[in-house]
């Protein structure tokens, strides 16, 4: 009989959010790869608002503080990760521009036309990304810019086992094409479109199999934590058999 893998969602947030606590990202990415999506982003200045939604305890939000001289928000749901984030940007001497506040991504804080950019790394997929950039547009001013990254399908076609692991973990992965037609859909110009390097993923799950042994420790003989960290292997395991078929893509579209 074949057993149905897990996936992520799976699993208890509290355990999710433990697992990724006191890290830098909470997903693939880099600060080089961050300041490559930054490049294609015109006219910010000490006057303009940035938002990172799911911004997480910040690790591209502090290289956008460190790298522009506006007004950043990080929003994320998770009050820990806030507090971590809030931390980060004293300790790097943002905190008068670098602010993390607790909120939820389907209820922005935010006025309309009032950001000149919103910036979301490894998150969107939390709300979905058709839905994110269609409720999130009228936050931005008009000429304002998004910037997301998405995991994304390389190819039409890919194996049963990939294919069936990612329609249930997220089914509206997509083709590059659909995804940029999307956007289009939403009341963007895309600016820019472009896969990011396997070295974020060996980076990301490099961290993990550092984690999983002392998170296993700490919540040893919990059978709930040992799936989740099964689970986890079973991801990095597909990702290194089929990368060939999908990865992160970073998205930047500019508000028409």
């Amino acid at each position: 009989m074949k057993t149905e893998k897990q996936t992520i969602h799976d699993f208890d947030l509290n355990i999710i959010y433990d697992f990724f606590s006191n890290s830098e990202r909470q997903g693939p990415g880099s600060p080089e790869e961050t300041l490559r999506a930054l490049s294609f982003i015109n006219g910010l200045t000490e006057k303009s608002k940035i938002a990172d939604i799911g911004c997480g305890t910040g690790g591209q939000t502090m290289v956008l503080g460190q790298n522009t001289p506006c007004e950043i928000i990080g929003v994320d749901a998770w009050p820990d990760f806030i507090d971590q984030f809030n931390q980060n940007a004293r300790s790097k001497n943002l905190q008068n521009r670098v602010k993390g506040i607790v909120g939820n991504m389907e209820n922005l804080p935010f006025e309309e036309e009032e950001l000149d950019l919103i910036w979301s790394e490894g998150a969107i997929y939390n709300i979905g990304f058709e839905r994110g950039l269609n409720e999130w547009r009228k936050f931005l001013k008009k000429g304002g810019y998004i910037a997301v990254t998405e995991n994304t399908w390389f190819s039409e076609e890919r194996p049963d086992e990939i294919q069936d692991f990612w329609q249930k973990a997220y089914p509206e992965i997509d083709t590059i094409p659909n995804k940029v037609a999307q956007m289009q859909k939403a009341g963007y110009l895309p600016i820019a479109t472009y896969v990011l390097p396997e070295t974020i993923w060996t980076a990301y799950y490099t961290w993990q199999t550092l984690r999983r042994e002392a998170f296993l420790k700490k919540y040893a003989g919990n059978k709930a934590v040992e799936k989740f960290i099964d689970a986890q292997r079973y991801e990095a395991e597909l990702y290194y058999k089929y990368k060939e078929y999908y990865g992160y893509v970073f998205y930047i579209g500019k508000k028409i």
